[in-house]
Formats: structure tokens, C-alpha cells, sequence
């Protein structure tokens, strides 16, 4: 009897095993795949770089110098002191209070009538989709427009709505000849934060509508069985559900109404007390031609929008990393 032993296949001196060898020949494949998927985003990236990096590396180059464009000869090396001016000039403070007093406001206010409205619109109703065309409208204006329109048919104290509308209810309920206020002039603040309410209350509306559209049903349905009446679902179910959505909306109202500039110029035109931080550095840069000053407000601005931004974008990543967990 012969027995046929077979010998096990021994691989030549040097060469590689398989698995080795289809690794090392899907390495450069992959790679290429790789580099084929990002090479359309590359002039993009270039694209961004080139508008938005430079243009800022070249503020903080300009920052560093005493430069008045009235005298270009005599532009010096300043370090850091319009820095230290930003932060002790009265002007230039009051402006900060200035602006933090307007988002704050205008984003608390926003966010409480975008959450009404979301309420309401979560409600089935006849004309429901008109009704939400019509709310979401003024977030669709140019910000310019939006105030021109406040500006000159709702505050003009000969022909403005407003004034219309007041002196009828003064001629219904006083002697029939109302005082026609200047809004603008009486209470400037306060109209800068109207126009700015009013536009950004739909924006507040459409995330808060998303979260509420989001709720889980079948929890809602147990809590009404369960015999909770409506403040309860709303304080216990509905608000906690809506927190994130609630933090998305007042960050990203925030980064932009911070670096607001349209309302504050077209209605108020930074005055009587109404100018922020943006109008502020238009000013220093195109009325009083100080480049380095107005650069280092500009970083400034930046640098808190970052921050904000920053705040943002972990808000958005937990919001979606929530959702995808759910789901």
C-alpha cells in the first residue's frame, strides 16, 4: 500500500503571502479612490482660503501698525495697543454694550414668539400652509429691505402705518388731535430691535417647528392617558424635547446678530446710542481712516464670533449624533 503524502507548498525565498501581496495591491487603489473623492472639494478649499483666510491674516497684519490713511508716510509699528484701545476706549465700549444689550434682547424676544408661533403652527387649522408662508416671509427679505421697510412705512412720523394707526385710536378714545411721535428719535433702540425681532422670529419658528414635529407620539399619547393636561405635557414632555433646538436657535441667532450691520445703519445710522460693534468699526475704518484701529476691532468681532460659533457647532453635532441614536 502506498500513501501519497502531500507536501505542504513552501513560498520562494523574498516573496510575499497572498493576503500581503492584495493588501499592498489595494493600498494605492484606495488611496487613489481617496484623493479621486476629494480632488473636486480641492478648488473649493482653495476658493475659501483665498476669500476668507487672507483677507484676515492681512487684519491682523494691518492691526499691528498705527496706520491713518489721511497720513500714509508716517504709518508706524504699534504692537499691541490698538488692541488695549479696543478695550479702553469709551466709544469703543460702549458700542460692545451696545451690542450685547441688542442680540441678547433680540434673540430672547425672537425666541419666545418664534416658540408661540411654532405652537401654533403644529396645530392642525384650515389655511395652515398659507399661514406659515406668510410667517416665514419676512426671514426671506434682504436685511436692507427689511429695514427700509420699517424705516419709511412703519416709523416715518408724517406717513408711517404706525403713526396712521395711532392717531385713529387716539381719535377714538381722545380728543382727535394725537401728537405724531418720531419713533426712531423717541425710542431708537427699540426700533433697531423691533425690525430685527421681526425678522428673525421666523428663523426661531422653523427650528423650534422641526423639534416639535420630531416628539416622540406614542410618549405624548401615554402622558394624555395617563391624565396630563396640557401645561404639563408642555413643561415635562414638549420643552425638555425642545432643548436642543432651543440652544441651535439662540447660538446661531446670536453669530448673527452679533455681527449685525444693515438695521443699525439704514434706520438709526449708529445714532442716538444705537451703535454696535460692526457700525463701530465701519466708522473708525471709512470716516476716521484708522485702519489699525478698526482692524483690531474687527478681530475682535471675530474672535467672539468664533467663540460662539464654536458653542454652535458642538450644540449641532450633539443634536445629530441625538438624533441618529434614535433613530
Amino acid at each position: 500500500m502506498s500513501t501519497s503524502l502531500s507536501s505542504p507548498s513552501v513560498s520562494p525565498a523574498g516573496a510575499s503571502p497572498p493576503t500581503a501581496t492584495r493588501r499592498a495591491g489595494r493600498g494605492p487603489s484606495r488611496r487613489a479612490r481617496n484623493w479621486a473623492t476629494r480632488a473636486p472639494l480641492l478648488p473649493a478649499l482653495v476658493f475659501l482660503i483665498a476669500v476668507t483666510q487672507l483677507p484676515f491674516v492681512a487684519t491682523l497684519f494691518i492691526s499691528l501698525f498705527d496706520w491713518n490713511s489721511l497720513a500714509p508716510d508716517e504709518r508706524t509699528f504699534s504692537g499691541l495697543s490698538n488692541y488695549g484701545s479696543v478695550f479702553s476706549d469709551a466709544d469703543l465700549r460702549e458700542s460692545v454694550f451696545t451690542t450685547v444689550l441688542l442680540t441678547v434682547s433680540v434673540v430672547v424676544v425672537s425666541v419666545v414668539l418664534g416658540l408661540l408661533l411654532a405652537l401654533l403652527l403644529d396645530r392642525k387649522f384650515m389655511g395652515r400652509g398659507f399661514v406659515r408662508t406668510l410667517l416665514i416671509a419676512p426671514f426671506l427679505l434682504v436685511p436692507v429691505s427689511a429695514a427700509l421697510l420699517w424705516k419709511h412705512v412703519l416709523y416715518n412720523p408724517e406717513y408711517g402705518l404706525l403713526n396712521g394707526a395711532w392717531a385713529w385710536v387716539t381719535g377714538l378714545f381722545g380728543d382727535g388731535s394725537p401728537a405724531q411721535p418720531d419713533w426712531i428719535s423717541d425710542m431708537p433702540l427699540l426700533a433697531v430691535e423691533a425690525a430685527l425681532v421681526w425678522q428673525w422670529t421666523p428663523f426661531m419658528m422653523l427650528i423650534l417647528l422641526a423639534g416639535l414635529q420630531s416628539r416622540p407620539m406614542d410618549m405624548m399619547e401615554a402622558a394624555r392617558l395617563d391624565g396630563a393636561n396640557a401645561w404639563q405635557m408642555f413643561a415635562f414632555l414638549t420643552l425638555p424635547h425642545l432643548r436642543r433646538y432651543l440652544e441651535l436657535g439662540i447660538l446661531l441667532g446670536s453669530i448673527s446678530i452679533v455681527q449685525n450691520f444693515d438695521a443699525v445703519f439704514t434706520i438709526t445710522a449708529g445714532g442716538i446710542g444705537t451703535a454696535n460693534l460692526p457700525y463701530t468699526v465701519y466708522q473708525t475704518f471709512y470716516q476716521a481712516h484708522e485702519y489699525g484701529l478698526a482692524s483690531a476691532a474687527g478681530v475682535v468681532v471675530v474672535i467672539g464670533t468664533i467663540v460662539i460659533a464654536t458653542f454652535a457647532l458642538r450644540v449641532v453635532s450633539s443634536l445629530f449624533t441625538e438624533e441618529a441614536g434614535r433613530s
